[in-house]
């Protein structure tokens, strides 16, 4: 998934871009656990610093005041292609013959393997095992005398799923791919001091105004920036101080957006396609109770993300709402943490019971999706010693059948329990006494959207990009051979 962000901020800013980015980042934190890291430009030359660990650790105040320029670009990391190791953390940065540029990326390519045999020197070139780097390394080498000019030749030869914040000596760049499979919106910073005086729209071309890149309108807010819209689909926006953004168009829109980014992954202070996301998750839990009723004492949600579709379902069946799960907050998301021992660990010390709610009481429990089912199995095994005597699952997305090749790490059939179990069977292994899941026609009339503006592949396996035969292989096809280091001036954090 990651988060990503960049910013140019206003001439006469007391605050440097490397700031603005690194608070950006705070408010995506939930999209990537494993690494962060900011670039930045000072009109010359760049420099990236980045370290495995959260946002937090790595961005604090003893690294950004180093880290001087107008320009800047940040990125939290959840691992889709390559190891959870220094090397792959982001941004990447590249110093080709014509420019050096520094990349952020959110979401997965699914040809690396024909883009590997169009770099010269193979994979010996590539200082990290990412697809981020392959990307990074062709747009520098690209010869084109200009950023932009490269994306134009290097972007239409990129098939999977790409938003991305590139950064050169003088320009932040927005790109999406053309089925905007992941979110990324524009924002402009307020004018310092003597505030917002410009009208909606009226951009212009003032050094006065800065503007910001972020996965999530979430983002936006926390920096003080104003939605201005969506990059679209297929489309390269470039920022540059004293100027209004610029679009470029590379290739036909074919929008599918990610519809897991709505019942999920995103924030549910964030809108997407115009929809606050709390609202949309709360709907869905309305539609869960019409699909799924079931009598029960008390509707209670797995924090966190379970609790808007979990209000929904109550206020849509009449039964009670009540918190029955207390969280440990400094746990982190377990379903994107990188392997499946660290996943169970991270429930254990997730989730607490409050004993006086549940014991003696009938649940409905909602959750926003059943992945491996581990998790559940534990959550469900938790309520049942804090005595509750009957357990009623509901999910607020449909079954995940297929693997995401599109940027969220389950590639591989078998990791996915619904593609191998029938209902009766989850209900069996996780230990509930029922189970339901939303529909995905019940999604689309919470979202009151058209099916084909989005990606339901992992529902229905109706995959918008042709995914290779062997994709399900591919999360470390590039740590096959060993990696020979290149050049580039980064600032490392600790490696351990």
């Amino acid at each position: 998934m990651c988060g990503v962000f960049g910013a140019v901020v206003p001439v006469g800013s007391e605050t440097e871009a490397a700031a603005v980015a690194a608070l950006g980042l705070f408010a995506l934190q939930h999209r990537g656990q494993e690494s962060a890291g900011v670039a930045v430009s000072d009109g010359e030359q760049l420099m990236v610093y980045k370290d495995l660990g959260m946002i937090s650790s790595v961005l604090d105040e003893r690294r950004l005041p180093s880290l001087r320029g107008r320009l800047a670009i940040a990125h939290c990391r959840y691992s889709t292609t390559g190891s959870t190791v220094w090397e792959n953390s982001q941004p990447t940065l590249r110093l080709g013959p014509r420019r050096a540029i520094s990349l952020g990326h959110n979401g997965n390519l699914v040809n690396t393997r024909e883009l590997l045999a169009q770099l010269r020197g193979g994979r010996a070139r590539l200082s990290a095992s990412t697809d981020t780097e392959l990307l990074t390394a062709l747009i520098a080498d690209e010869p084109a005398a200009d950023t932009v000019e490269a994306l134009l030749h290097v972007l239409p030869r990129v098939r999977g799923a790409f938003s991305l914040v590139i950064l050169d000596e003088r320009r932040v760049i927005g790109v999406r791919d053309p089925h905007g499979f992941r979110p990324l919106v524009l924002g402009r910073l307020p004018l310092p001091e003597s505030g917002d005086d410009l009208l909606p729209g009226l951009w212009g071309d003032d050094e006065r105004v800065g503007w910001v890149f972020a996965s999530e309108t979430a983002a936006l807010d926390i920096v003080g920036a104003e939605f201005i819209r969506d990059v679209a689909p297929g489309e390269i926006v470039v920022l540059e101080q004293g100027q209004a953004p610029r679009s470029v168009r590379y290739a036909e829109a074919q929008p599918a957006l990610c519809v897991f980014e709505l019942i999920y992954f995103a924030r549910p202070d964030s809108y997407m396609e115009g929809r606050n996301l709390y609202e949309v998750r709360r709907k869905m839990g309305e539609q869960l109770a019409l699909e799924h009723p079931v009598e029960t004492d008390l509707v209670m949600p797995v924090p966190d993300t379970g609790a808007p579709a979990a209000a929904g379902y109550a206020e849509a069946s009449g039964i009670p709402y009540r918190e029955g799960l207390v969280r440990n907050r400094y746990s982190g998301r377990t379903f994107i943490q990188p392997s499946q021992t660290m996943r169970q660990r991270g429930v254990t010390i997730k989730l607490n019971p409050l004993r006086e709610v549940v014991r003696g009481r009938r649940l409905t429990v909602v959750d926003d999706s059943i992945v491996r089912g581990t998790t559940t199995k534990q959550i469900v095994s938790i309520l049942r010693k804090a005595g509750a005597t009957e357990i009623h699952v509901r999910i607020s997305a449909p079954p995940i059948y297929h693997p995401c090749f599109y940027g969220i790490d389950t590639q591989i059939e078998t990791e996915l329990i619904a593609a191998s179990h029938s209902l009766e069977e989850i209900r069996s292994f996780i230990g509930a006494d029922s189970l339901g899941y939303l529909s995905i026609q019940g999604v689309l009339a919470a979202l009151e959207l058209p099916y084909e503006q989005f990606c339901f592949a992992c529902f229905d396996g109706r995959y918008p990009e042709p995914v290779p035969y062997d994709a399900a292989s591919r999360k470390f096809m590039l740590e096959e051979d060993p990696l020979e280091a290149v050049g580039g001036l980064v600032l490392p954090g600790a490696r351990g």
